[in-house]
């Protein structure tokens, strides 16, 4: 049976480790909401159980919490990309279910497109300050770029395309649903995350980035 001693130092790590979730989770939405300039720490740490001395002492700045809310936005989609098992996969079927599984996180994770684009309005400079930077790419690159191999080398997918060709094309798709949505009703009276639209939409990518990538060879599989 462990000692005080023991217990007590893994429950305070526990502790710390659960705040500092909580933080992000709250900070994520509140940038998300408001942008970096308007965003307020205040407000962060109100709609929190912690305190904006404690979020300062985890975060050290408010640039601080931001790159760390930006880096967590980034690892739950390469989390779920990384999960997903292409192996067992037909290339065709794999490519499918990767657009899917980004047009499913992206509509479910609507502050993480406005993250993104609020941090284009800012050049990415604060995501360029980001020591993560190059963990957030690989682990979506590393899976789309088995896929390809696995299609190139089975005379199916075009050997002109790369894996961040592909990457961009999805990822422009399902940003755009949501950075565009009220632009986009506004002009053409159709909103893009309409729930009865929704199998139509995530169809229509499946096929989009299918048949790019596919053009000039063989289908795989239907």
């Amino acid at each position: 049976m462990p000692s005080d001693s023991q217990v007590i130092p893994t429950e305070r790590t526990r502790d710390a480790e659960r705040t500092r979730a909580e933080i992000l989770d709250v900070a994520t939405h509140e940038f998300a909401e408001h942008g970096y300039a308007s965003a307020r720490v205040d407000a962060i740490a109100g709609k929190t159980s912690t305190t904006k001395r404690m979020i300062y002492y985890y975060f050290r700045s408010k640039q601080g919490l931001y790159v760390a809310a930006l880096e967590h936005a980034y690892r739950r989609i390469r989390s779920l990309e990384q999960r997903l098992d292409v192996e067992d996969l037909e290339p065709v079927d794999a490519l499918r279910q990767l657009a899917e599984l980004t047009f499913d996180h992206h509509e479910t994770h609507q502050d993480f497109v406005r993250l993104v684009s609020i941090e284009n309005i800012h050049h990415a400079e604060h995501l360029l300050s980001s020591g993560a930077r190059e963990g957030l790419a690989a682990p979506a690159l590393d899976v789309l770029t088995r896929i390809m191999e696995r299609g190139r080398a089975a005379g199916v997918f075009r050997s002109d395309l790369d894996a961040l060709d592909v990457h961009m094309i999805i990822s422009s798709y399902c940003i755009f649903r949501g950075a565009n949505r009220y632009t986009f009703r506004a002009i053409f009276q159709r909103d893009l995350l309409d729930p009865a639209r929704r199998d139509h939409l995530r169809r229509l990518l499946g096929d989009l980035v299918v048949d790019h990538v596919t053009s000039g060879g063989k289908h795989a599989s239907a």
